[in-house]
């Protein structure tokens, strides 16, 4: 990891501490997880909080030398209120699940956690180091859902590179966005923007920059800034525009001389998953810039979902950003 990221996530790591953040980690048993649940507790960080037969991680936390003080730890075979929490499950799901269901259901350590963030007991959940990203993702968009007037979540990546942060979405989750789903990418995407302490300024990406090719695609990024202006009349937008009419001053002047952005774009909504997964890949790669995430954005609280090849010090870094989510609902 590179001395910008490093700087990053102290950032991160000293906003958090003192804020007593639960985060849960259904995957206890993976050592990488196990691992950087341990710093975190013994930094006092947050609070990590463990999914899993309380033997089984004792004898892994004592193999790997970790001491389980300032954690918590729940079997789902052993809740002692498992019956509330079935009740809840079945209410939340209304009339999807049966109890039958949900006994069944909240055996999974993934399901079994997110019904504890639904419940309050903790604020945020990592998983995906031993999941696919539908077993981390399925159970938030089941249990916790949509903040009220978004429809789907999405996801970012933070580009660092030295003192240079931007935001890239959604890279991770949309397929094929239509205007509204980019509306709502590029309003959450600010939100995120500020959370790394990036000024949000949100260019809607196109081939095209205010009209110098008109079709099917330009057409939906232009509806698409017209609703994120009414959902956030605030927000420094503008689209559809190239990416280096976003970004460079002097092709600004050229190309969109009447735009907010005046080359100056931090926050990039691409229009398609293709385009902005290609985007980051290409930023990371040739551009030398380190992507963070991705990060999930749009859920009642966080969830954020690893990659099965994940190491110790991603786990660790994720905690942080989910834990920075979860103080933006206080």
């Amino acid at each position: 990891m590179n001395q910008s990221n490093n700087g990053l996530f102290h950032e991160l790591k000293r906003k958090v501490q003192g804020w007593d953040r639960k985060i849960v980690f259904p995957e206890a048993l993976d050592a990488r997880v196990l691992v950087a649940a341990g710093r975190l507790a013994s930094e006092e960080v947050l609070t990590p909080v463990l999914i899993g037969d309380m033997n089984e991680i004792q004898n892994k936390a004592k193999e790997h030398k970790i001491s389980l003080d300032r954690m918590e730890i729940y079997d789902p075979k052993n809740y002692i209120e498992i019956d509330q929490m079935i009740a809840a499950f079945v209410e939340r799901r209304k009339g999807k699940a049966t109890e039958e269901d949900a006994k069944k259901l909240l055996q999974d350590e993934n399901y079994f956690g997110t019904m504890l963030v639904y419940m309050g007991k903790a604020d945020g959940l990592v998983s995906g180091a031993a999941h696919s990203t539908a077993d981390t993702v399925r159970p938030a968009l089941q249990i916790i859902k949509m903040k009220p007037g978004l429809s789907k979540t999405s996801g970012v990546f933070v580009m660092v590179r030295d003192d240079e942060k931007y935001v890239f979405a959604d890279c991770a989750i949309n397929i094929a966005p239509n205007s509204q789903d980019l509306a709502e990418i590029a309003v959450e995407s600010a939100k995120t923007a500020k959370m790394f302490d990036v000024d949000p300024r949100v260019a809607l990406l196109s081939f095209s920059t205010k009209g110098s090719a008109v079709s099917d695609e330009t057409k939906k990024v232009e509806e698409a800034l017209r609703l994120a202006k009414e959902m956030d009349p605030a927000l420094v937008i503008d689209g559809e525009i190239q990416f280096d009419a976003a970004i460079v001053p002097s092709v600004s002047n050229k190309k969109a001389p009447d735009s907010p952005l005046q080359g100056d774009a931090t926050v990039f909504v691409f229009p398609s998953l293709e385009a902005g997964n290609i985007g980051y890949k290409i930023a990371q790669r040739l551009g030398g810039f380190e992507a963070v995430g991705p990060i999930l954005q749009g859920l009642n609280s966080p969830v954020n979902d690893l990659s099965r090849g994940c190491s110790e010090e991603d786990v660790y870094n994720l905690a942080l950003v989910t834990a920075i989510q979860s103080m933006e609902k206080n």
